[in-house]
């Protein structure tokens, strides 16, 4: 039975895995089909499952479209991969692997493409990429050629836009080309000539850097072509229209003539991997109408795919083999080589890791220390500088030691600012390693003495005015009372002075006020907090340069006169309210007005007011009375008012006269007050007491107008005394220059 149930089971189990198995490789192609109308090659897929993949589908198809777009991927990454760790070490291994991982002659586009950005962001490994470059052009020209053709239209095209890293690089990767014999050199030539055509800083720049690699190569192969290029360069150091770190750039690449370019050699020994019989040179010229071929650098279809791989696999094993000829009988001495390099790299490390002392750190210092104390002038310093290996990331030592070196001596020394300069202006490097030294020197100046805080300031005082470094290193500076010293304060103050001993007041002034640099300068000379800008104004007042200060004083200006301005509103309105406030409490009885006139015959006029308020009765009283006098031409007008405020009522009038009231507080306005019982003050300079202390305001006016042939008018005001009394404090008319002593405080009885 069970034999049975097996033999009949065993067909139904091998359907069900054959429809599994056309299930998933249904799934697999259309995974890859999906994969193949994407540009990136769709998601990230595990290197197992795509293996698992690629050979389902090498298996059903492999000229298929998903197949060589999923070819493709790989071939783009392989190339990328072997590029990218390409070195001077491993260069002789990478080689063979690039010929037999990847078919070149498919992927030219992507070998170019990815040689040309792997250069262009590692300049220092430019040999190694063109000595690649030569060998992969002695077994496929095609793709030599397409690799110039890019680098000639990559020139052009950062020439015409001034893309300066763009030409600086690509310049480079030719010269080494040239020096490879991949170009010709009269593409170097043109190039050189195009570049001091018109001389600027930027393009001159570029020539000598250019220069510096294929000097060597033009010296033998070209050297009336060398001698007319510095002729040039001659002419364009005495004309004098580049600024003077280019003129020092033209300087050392003299000196490195002079000295047979012996720090760039043509090309190094373990670079030297073609023999001269085999390289093929291009000539290509710089105007000449090139093919770059984008289209390369995307995935299109191949019909003719297995083909086309067919082929290539015959070049492949015709290009290793007879590399495998040669490499047969050094096979064993290249093993007991590495070996022996990788015991001595292991040696090397093992030391590096032990030596935790900073030896080699002050060894360095040492040897910068006594090449500078042993230099008699600052141009043999700079050069002995200039020759010392130091290694690399180690650059700011070197600035340092010379900061150092400059604070030591008693007083300043103008060698170490000329070396400085000098330094700066050779090299962009030095120029960053100062402004760095600047920062950290500026944090940290509140340690050091008052004789080499001097020295210091006036040494970056001099290298700034020089234009050996950015003006933007003063965003550091915070003149502010918190963030300020008084070192700080001294160390600007004396690097102002400096640079204003070096530039001149108005250079100065015009330096600081180039919009350009405003944002560097605003921690220096801020407007954010009026407290801020005026220690700023302040201080650069009291250092000499108040010049400085005409932005920051024109600033604060506005902000006071916005300052006064808000004020002024603020108190109108908050006058304005209380104003509206008293108004709409003062009457709250009712009135009554009655006017009585009486007319005399005599042509005198006279207007009187009386009014009175009786808060109890709740009712306002107020008359009107005019009478005429018959005098001539004299008018006469006269207004009375008083106050009689009595307990629980307040009563306003205006009369000539007052009698006060035991507990009452009687207002009259006038220029002669006299005190109430119980408390007095006085308003006037003439001011008299009374038993009690009471306040009373006495106002009379008398305003008369004569109309005679000289028409006149005038205004008196007449003042009511009070009874003398002992002067206490004298107060001031704003009528008349008449005082009266003011009177003691004594209980009297009240005055009738």
């Amino acid at each position: 039975m069970p034999s049975i149930a097996d033999g009949s089971a065993s067909p139904s189990r091998q359907a069900a895995t054959m429809s599994a198995n056309e299930g998933k490789g249904e799934a697999i192609r259309q995974e890859l089909a999906k994969m193949a109308n994407t540009r990136a090659g769709g998601t990230y897929i595990p290197p197992a499952r795509l293996r698992a993949m690629m050979a389902e589908a090498q298996s059903s198809d492999p000229g298929s479209v998903e197949y060589q777009r999923m070819n493709w991927d790989a071939l783009k990454k392989s190339i990328t991969g072997l590029v990218n760790k390409v070195a001077i070490e491993n260069i002789k291994f990478i080689i063979p692997e690039l010929f037999g991982g990847a078919n070149l002659i498919r992927g030219r586009g992507l070998f170019c493409r990815s040689i040309m950005k792997a250069q262009s962001q590692s300049l220092p490994f430019t040999p190694v990429f063109a000595a690649l470059a030569s060998v992969v052009n002695t077994k496929l020209p095609m793709i030599g050629e397409l690799l110039v053709n890019r680098l000639v239209n990559q020139f052009r095209r950062s020439f015409k836009r001034n893309d300066k890293v763009v030409c600086h690089a690509t310049s480079m990767f030719i010269a080494h080309l040239v020096n490879q014999r991949v170009v010709h050199e009269i593409l170097a030539l043109e190039i050189l000539v195009l570049l001091l055509e018109k001389p600027t800083d930027d393009s001159v720049e570029i020539a000598v850097g250019f220069m510096r690699e294929v000097g060597a190569f033009l010296a033998e192969e070209a050297p009336k072509a060398n001698n007319s290029i510095f002729d040039r360069f001659r002419a364009v150091l005495y004309e004098g229209n580049v600024s003077k770190r280019v003129q020092y750039m033209i300087e050392v690449l003299s000196q490195v003539r002079r000295e047979r370019f012996k720090d760039n050699p043509r090309v190094l020994e373990a670079l030297d991997l073609v023999e001269e019989d085999d390289q093929i040179t291009h000539e290509i010229g710089l105007d000449d109408e090139v093919k770059i071929e984008e289209t390369l650098n995307v995935f299109r279809a191949d019909p003719d795919f297995l083909e086309n791989e067919e082929r290539y696999k015959e070049i492949k094993a015709e290009i290793l083999g007879d590399d495998s000829s040669g490499s047969s009988d050094s096979g064993s001495e290249s093993d007991d080589e590495s070996e022996a390099e990788n015991g001595e790299a292991a040696d090397q490390e093992r030391v590096e890791i032990q030596d935790r002392t900073e030896t080699n750190l002050i060894n360095l210092r040492r040897t910068i220390y006594l090449t500078i104390m042993s230099s008699a002038a600052f141009e043999e310093a700079v050069h002995k500088l200039m020759k010392l290996s130091i290694p690399e990331g180690q650059e700011s030592e070197l600035c340092n030691m010379v900061v150092e070196c400059c604070s030591q001596e008693r007083t300043f020394s103008k060698f170490y600012g000329l070396i400085g300069e000098r330094m700066c202006k050779l090299n962009r490097v030095w120029s960053e390693g100062f402004e760095m030294c600047f920062r950290n020197y500026y944090d940290s100046i509140h340690r050091y003495e008052t004789n080499r805080l001097r020295n210091i300031a006036r040494f970056f005082g001099w290298i700034i005015a020089a234009d050996g470094i950015s003006w933007a290193c003063f965003s550091v500076v915070h003149m502010t009372e918190e963030d300020t010293t008084s070192s700080s304060r001294i160390f600007i103050k004396i690097l102002m002075q400096e640079m204003k001993e070096r530039l001149g007041m108005k250079a100065l002034i015009e330096r600081f006020k180039e919009p350009t640099m405003q944002e560097s300068f605003e921690n220096m000379m801020p407007k954010n907090d009026p407290k801020s800008t005026r220690f700023s104004i302040n201080f650069f007042t009291s250092i000499g340069v108040p010049q400085l200060t005409d932005g920051m004083r024109e600033h604060l200006k506005v902000v006071r006169e916005e300052a006064l301005a808000k004020a002024q509103l603020d108190e109108e309105s908050s006058s304005d309210s209380s104003l509206s406030s008293s108004s709409s409490s003062s009457y709250l009885s009712d009135s009554s007005r009655s006017y009585t006139r009486s007319p005399s015959p005599r042509r005198r006029r006279q207007r009187s007011y009386s009014r009175s308020y009786s808060p109890e009765s709740r009712r306002r009283e107020r008359s009107h009375s005019r009478s005429y006098s018959p005098e001539p031409r004299r008018r006469e007008r006269s207004y009375s008012r008083s106050y009689s405020p009595a307990p629980r009522r307040r009563e306003r009038s205006y009369s000539r006269s007052y009698s006060p009231e035991p507990r009452r507080r009687e207002r009259s306005r006038s220029r002669s007050y006299s005190p109430s019982p119980r408390k007095r003050r006085s308003y006037s300079p003439s001011c008299s007491p009374s038993p009690r202390k009471r306040r009373s305001y006495s106002r009379s006016i008398s305003r008369s107008r004569s109309l005679s042939d000289s028409r006149s008018r005038s205004r008196s005001r007449t003042r009511t005394p009070s009874p003398p009394a002992k002067r206490r404090r004298p107060a001031r008319d704003a009528f008349s220059p008449e005082r009266s002593p003011s009177p003691k405080r004594s209980k009297r009885s009240p005055t009738p």
